[in-house]
């Protein structure tokens, strides 16, 4: 299961430059993914199914996105997305909690998994980057 439909990557790619593409972060992602083949997307993107997957089964035994279990995870969600895209300050993974929740397209794809996962990843980072 994919999390994250590559199908429209152009017409995300566009988006996501118009709306950021004058950031740092934004430029650094660019620089960071520009020889990404095919191979390391996919990878990538099984990558983040396997943390989105996790997330899910977390949720489903009744733990708390604060939970030592759960913030783990967001830990691995944050180092994931620094390691291969651009540097997440917890003020980026802030708004991407958010972004998970309000953006149908996010939301639908982590909700695959479990319903409620999106708000339980939100409910994780909120829980991370106030303490």
């Amino acid at each position: 299961m994919r999390t994250f439909d590559n199908s429209e990557f152009e017409k995300y790619r566009a988006e996501a430059c118009e709306k950021w593409g004058q950031t740092e972060a934004y430029q650094q992602h660019e620089e960071k993914t520009k020889h990404y083949s095919k191979d390391r997307w996919n990878s990538l993107a099984e990558e983040m199914d396997g943390i989105m997957a996790a997330f899910a089964a977390c949720m489903r035994r009744g733990t708390s996105p604060g939970a030592a279990e759960a913030q783990a995870l967001v830990k691995t969600l944050q180092n994931h997305i620094c390691e291969n895209y651009y540097p997440c300050t917890n003020e980026i993974l802030s708004g991407l909690g958010q972004m998970y929740v309000a953006d149908d397209r996010f939301r639908t794809n982590i909700d695959k998994y479990a319903e409620g996962t999106a708000a339980f990843v939100r409910e994780a980072i909120e829980a991370h980057c106030s303490a």
